[in-house]
């Protein structure tokens, strides 16, 4: 129409790039891995190997029909070996077989012993009292199932007169002979020489 005025609205870009706000999606923290065997209805398997609660082999099952005999026992069924084709599962009470395992392995842990290197020094002219004291020690070390590193330590002249060393390491050997080893024979590190022993 003629004089007719036409207004046109501009509407502000739908996306401000500056302004815009990208948020990740809320990701659950990684489950954490399982300590132990997979039980019921953690073992995924269409079909399992059965071994019942009395210790019998039942053959390939089906895993729902499995688990429900378990319930039926008031037992768990419990994945014990999980490599075979297909894995192979057995009936049995799943906390009475857990506590028996940690009960096993805090035993091993008892009866584990570590080995600890014990140190003896000794100087080339140790007067006998000395030498028996250390002997004494060194027993006692090797009776505990310890090893022991003997070192002899040369001081300014000594080194002129290793053959006395020599000689006494000689008599330690002899006189642990009943009850240790050599296990590293004597060799120098700088002014010392270094013999490990360990318990027969």
């Amino acid at each position: 129409m003629p004089g007719a005025a036409y207004c046109f609205k501009i509407s502000p870009p739908f996306h401000s790039f500056g302004e815009l706000t990208i948020r990740r999606p809320n990701r659950a923290p990684p489950a954490a891995a399982k300590d132990g065997p997979r039980t019921n209805d953690e073992i995924r398997n269409a079909q399992i190997q059965l071994i019942d609660q009395n210790g019998t082999n039942r053959g390939t099952v089906e895993t729902m029909m499995a688990i429900k005999m378990a319930v039926e026992a008031g037992m768990d069924l419990v994945e014990i070996s999980p490599n075979n084709n297909p894995p192979v599962c057995k009936i049995m009470d799943y906390g009475k077989y857990k506590y028996s395992a940690q009960k096993k392995a805090a035993e091993a842990r008892k009866k584990q012993k570590v080995v600890e290197i014990k140190e003896i020094k000794l100087r080339p002219m140790i007067d006998d009292h000395d030498y028996d004291v250390k002997m004494r020690a060194m027993q006692r070390f090797f009776e505990e199932g310890d090893k022991v590193k003997i070192t002899l330590r040369y001081r300014g002249r000594e080194m002129a007169h290793q053959e006395i060393g020599t000689k006494l390491l000689d008599k330690v050997k002899a006189d642990v002979a009943e009850f240790a080893k050599v296990e590293q024979d004597a060799k120098f590190e700088g002014r010392q020489v270094v013999m490990v022993l360990a318990p027969r």
